[in-house]
């Protein structure tokens, strides 16, 4: 009995009982299915991650200061106020620093914003000229703000598409606009093309008004919250961030780096933390998806271990007619075989389509692993085979005087 002989007849026998083979065939394609969607989901999500902090800048070195201690208490990272415009302006101008193209000095707080009667609490920042192009700033409407406003003081402010709704409504032209920060008037000078994102720190939520008008007209602040610098090229990043360092501490009178009042990020830094993070969860996500699989494969041992039984009489013939044990087991493996292949491509097929509409609903990129179905489709063939074996090691064990006695 050659292979040929063996599949058509694992086709036939699956055929006969059509329900029973679908429920079986049906626990792999929920599995394989669940399997590719999940771990698309999670490398969608870690696309959009890495999309979202790529779109901060291009070879961006983030210093921030350190910690601030307060009645022996130490507080965050980043909540210290040991960076000052004056630090910005060296590490533009240094002759030590040969690695930066540009700085931006930053100042960032939260504050409730009012128009008319409207009225959101948002992100407000305040910007140099040179933070439209570190940041990749975007405008769909308007100019940024210029040196001149900064110069001035200039009661002007650039808003973010999600806080023009929020204080304007749909369809409301911000531009010349009047809002109220902290009881000071600003207009509105410019709209930023939407980058996408939620929460806190949305850049679509956040309005952008001159550095000095942050400082000395809206909130009295005489430090910044951050400087963002930008390399020259993506190989010199540790370079810079080596200067930058320590043209810092010669500032700050620090002579051991250990004691530095602030801390250097590289956007490679940011990128690697999250993709460990999104990895993780991808992983954590296909590790729950997997377990289905298994639920599949008892399923489908469980059918052949019913048909195995159902069978008695029929395997009893064929050995009692000289049919040996590698043959019998191997029958019942294609059997199993096929119904994991079957389930796996169905549910390969769709893994992706539901990858796909979950992209769209959750506007993230469609990210397919070509690994992720190689893999799931090769555990489907593997799960076969290993729950396969069993059922079909059994019928191969029975005895053909009993088998053919069997009611």
């Amino acid at each position: 009995m050659d292979i040929r002989e063996i599949i058509i007849e694992a086709i036939q026998t699956l055929t006969v009982n059509k329900l029973r083979t679908s429920l079986a065939v049906l626990g792999i394609v929920i599995g394989i299915g669940s399997v590719i969607a999940l771990i698309s989901l999670g490398q969608s999500s870690q696309l959009a991650v890495q999309n979202q902090i790529q779109s901060l800048g291009s070879n961006l070195l983030t210093v921030i200061p350190g910690a601030q201690t307060t009645g022996g208490v130490r507080g965050a990272q980043g909540g210290g106020t040991s960076l000052t415009l004056e630090d910005a302006l060296a590490i533009g101008t240094s002759d030590q620093i040969t690695t930066v193209s540009a700085v931006s000095p930053e100042y960032s707080a939260r504050a409730q914003v009012t128009a008319g009667g409207n009225n959101t609490n948002t992100q407000i920042t305040g910007v140099y000229p040179a933070y439209q192009t570190i940041r990749k700033i975007a405008l769909s409407q308007g100019s940024f703000i210029s040196a001149q406003d900064v110069a001035s003081l200039g009661r002007v402010a650039v808003i973010g598409p999600q806080a023009a709704v929020n204080l304007f409504g749909e369809g409301i032209d911000p531009i010349g606009q009047i809002v109220r920060i902290n009881g000071q008037t600003l207009r509105i000078i410019g709209v930023t093309v939407s980058k996408g994102g939620t929460g806190f720190s949305s850049p679509d939520d956040a309005l952008y008004v001159p550095l000095t008008t942050a400082q000395k007209v809206l909130f009295g602040a005489s430090h910044v919250s951050t400087i963002a610098v930008e390399a020259k090229s993506q190989e010199v990043m540790v370079q810079a961030q080596n200067e930058i360092g320590f043209l810092l501490l010669s500032r700050h009178q620090l002579s051991d780096p250990a004691e530095a009042d602030f801390t250097i990020f590289s956007q490679n830094d940011i990128l690697n933390t999250a993709s460990q993070i999104t990895s993780t969860f991808t992983t954590l996500l296909g590790g729950i998806a997997a377990i289905s699989l298994l639920v599949g494969g008892i399923g489908i041992m469980n059918i052949m271990l019913v048909t195995v039984t159902e069978r008695t009489r029929e395997i009893g013939l064929r050995k009692a007619l000289g049919a040996k044990g590698n043959l019998i087991i191997t029958q019942f493996l294609v059997e199993a075989t096929m119904l994991t292949a079957i389930g796996g491509i169905v549910g390969m097929i769709l893994g992706v389509a539901i990858s796909f509409v979950l992209s769209k609903l959750m506007s993230l990129p469609f990210a397919i692993s070509p690994s992720a179905i190689f893999l799931a489709i090769g555990v489907s063939g593997v799960v076969g085979i290993v729950f396969g074996w069993y059922p079909a090691r059994k019928a191969s064990k029975l005895q053909p005087i009993e088998a053919l006695r069997y009611e």
